[in-house]
């Protein structure tokens, strides 16, 4: 597989930066004899997300497509009985890549009972919008309680992007897709007023329904709208940021041919510009001219090598597989396939086929104690183990 690393010089101070505070240890190739995929839970319908609320619980929480949010006990996969959220009342899913899309728990969750959804709503429009838990029960969420952070108007059915995060920061990062079709016919992507195509990045405590961070890209350039963070995405279906250096990676979805892996270092200013629809990967797409200051993904796969859809995944920080710390997972949700990639001693990003699976996979997760997981929308949740 090609590898690449072609950033600003900006990204690039950013980078050596990041590199020099992470641990000294390398990362090596993983050796995917020495582990295997564990099923903890099955029987659920069409999960495309797992994610825990960081409040020392140690549950985990499983997104379904059609709606509901169920709670998972980890130490054995049960699924609690009744749902933490159900809101299949207000959601769309119509079309493959409609549903509830996105979760994510405010960092101060275990005090203020906070959490996010990302959903396309009856009219297939994408809703953010925020919840608390029930003030009798602090194990469900009260439906009643919904205030509505952004409303974006959807021009297809495809390409909603959902993935929502809090960054090291404290803000509020929501992917959105390109808007759909094939192409970008609508030009969302290149255009950074327009929120479609983007990372957007929103201060949801400083004011109701949210605030712009003082340090977004349009404080120092108008050519952005006040929410947008990075531009060129295509449908950031899954990103994550690395626990230990506060670094980003987004899964960005390909058209035709290419599937990318692209990466934020922690500290870095925002604009950046991912290329879609000038690029695929690091592949010429469109016949725009190829702009300057384009980032380039530092992993790719073509849908030769390994499928149709890229799923983005975190950086292993756990505790009980130590010869996989600082090693990034994704996948590809047709082929199964899964596949690492790190940055070694001289700074180039190393990228592998680590296992090949029969499971669709739709995301990654990552419990309180960083050990992973992997999402099944056949129904299962998995967990990355040793080998027995």
């Amino acid at each position: 597989m090609r590898k690449i690393l072609l950033l600003t010089v900006t990204a690039l101070l950013l980078v050596v930066s990041t590199a020099a505070a992470q641990d000294a240890t390398i990362p090596q190739v993983p050796d995917a004899k020495q582990y295997q995929l564990l099923e903890i839970t099955n029987g659920l319908k069409r999960p495309l997300l797992l994610t825990n609320a960081n409040d020392g619980t140690n549950r985990m929480f499983v997104v379904e497509q059609s709606g509901r949010i169920w709670s998972m006990t980890v130490v054995d996969g049960t699924i609690q009985k009744q749902p933490f959220l159900d809101v299949s009342g207000l959601v769309s899913t119509n079309g493959n890549e409609r549903g509830l899309l996105g979760l994510a728990f405010h960092p101060q969750f275990k005090t203020n009972g906070q959490f996010f959804i990302d959903y396309t709503d009856v009219n297939g429009n994408t809703v953010v919008a925020r919840y608390t838990v029930l003030a009798s029960d602090p194990n469900v969420g009260d439906p009643n309680s919904a205030s509505y952070v952004i409303q974006i108007k959807q021009p297809f059915q495809n390409h909603n992007g959902g993935n929502l995060a809090f960054g090291p920061d404290g803000y509020l990062y929501i992917g959105m897709g390109d808007g759909g079709s094939q192409g970008d016919p609508n030009g969302n992507g290149q255009n950074g007023k327009a929120l479609l195509g983007k990372i957007l990045r929103l201060d949801v405590d400083s004011a109701q329904p949210y605030a712009m961070p003082k340090d977004n890209p349009a404080a120092a350039s108008s050519n952005f709208a006040p929410e947008v963070w990075a531009i060129g995405l295509r449908n950031p279906w899954r990103f994550t940021f690395d626990r230990l250096t506060g670094d980003l990676y987004i899964g960005d979805v390909g058209q035709n041919q290419w599937e990318e892996i692209d990466f934020q270092a922690a500290g870095a200013v925002g604009g950046e510009n991912y290329g879609w629809n000038i690029m695929e990967g690091s592949h010429r797409y469109s016949g725009e001219p190829v702009k300057d200051g384009l980032t380039a993904p530092i992993a790719e796969y073509s849908h030769n090598e390994g499928g149709c859809s890229i799923t983005g995944g975190y950086v292993y920080r756990g505790e009980t597989l130590k010869a996989l710390e600082g090693v990034y997972f994704f996948a590809d949700y047709c082929s199964g396939k899964i596949w690492t990639t790190f940055r070694d001693a001289s700074g180039i990003w190393q990228t592998n086929l680590f296992m090949d699976t029969a499971f669709a996979i739709s995301s990654f997760g990552e419990d309180e104690s960083g050990e992973l997981y992997v999402v099944n929308q056949g129904g299962s949740i998995l967990k990355l183990v040793a080998a027995s």
